[in-house]
C-alpha cells in the first residue's frame, strides 16, 4: 500500500516533523524530527503549506500543489542523507 508523507511544525524547537501514514488508514507514524538548519528549504515550505490550510479562503488546489512541493522537498533530502 503507498504511504503518504504529512508535515507539521514545531515552532518551539524550529523542526519539521515527518509522519506518514498508508492511504485508507487512519494510524499516523512517525518518522523523523528535521531541524530548520538541517533543511530550511524544507522548514519554510511547511510553514507556506501551513499557512495555506490556515487561511479564511482555502485554496484547495494551491494547497495540493505546495504539498507536492513539500514532498519533493522531502525526498530529495532523503537522498541527500
Amino acid at each position: 500500500m503507498k504511504k503518504t508523507i504529512l508535515f507539521a511544525i514545531d515552532l518551539k524547537t524550529e523542526e519539521t516533523l515527518v509522519s506518514a501514514s498508508e492511504k485508507g488508514s487512519n494510524k499516523v507514524n512517525f518518522l523523523e524530527r528535521i531541524r530548520r538548519n538541517e533543511n530550511e528549504l524544507l522548514f519554510d515550505a511547511v510553514v507556506t503549506l501551513t499557512r495555506i490550510t490556515n487561511s479564511t479562503h482555502l485554496d484547495i488546489a494551491l494547497f495540493k500543489a505546495m504539498d507536492k512541493v513539500c514532498q519533493l522537498i522531502y525526498l530529495k533530502h532523503i537522498e541527500i542523507k
